[in-house]
């Protein structure tokens, strides 16, 4: 089973551009991620910039719409994740207790729906999405 993990630290939605964790924070992470490496369930992993450099395109009315980040109306935002794979989802929650957050910081876990999980139609109108994941990897 996959999961991703989302960090969601309380904040970022107003930080400013170029907000960087501290040279601490990233050394305890570090030593984090590589427990998940060396476990072998760890897939990926990134941390992703503040609001404020980011864009959301939405679809109001059929049409794209660009707006620039910060996002006034955003109460909670990604600032990473990880991808795991794990047998259960009591053994994602166990990973996202063992990381070393900060009382400002959340960790959603989210199961990734897999091709298995969709009822047959859902399969046949995504007929050609595993060769097409192979050519992006």
């Amino acid at each position: 089973m996959r999961f991703m993990m989302l960090m969601i630290p309380g904040g970022y939605e107003t930080a400013a551009p170029g907000t960087m964790p501290s040279a601490e924070a990233v050394a305890a992470m570090m030593k984090y991620n590589q427990a998940l490496k060396d476990a072998g369930v760890l897939i990926t992993l990134d941390g992703l910039h503040p609001p404020s450099m980011g864009a959301r395109v939405s679809f109001a009315g059929g049409k794209p719409l660009v707006t620039d980040g910060p996002f006034a109306e955003s109460k909670e935002v990604l600032g990473g994740y990880w991808m795991i794979e794990v047998t259960s989802r009591a053994e994602a929650i166990e990973w996202a207790r063992k990381c070393p957050a900060t009382a400002n910081e959340i960790i959603e876990i989210r199961q990734v729906q897999e091709m298995s999980d969709f009822p047959q139609d859902v399969q046949d109108a995504a007929a050609g999405f595993a060769e097409q994941m192979k050519s992006t990897r």
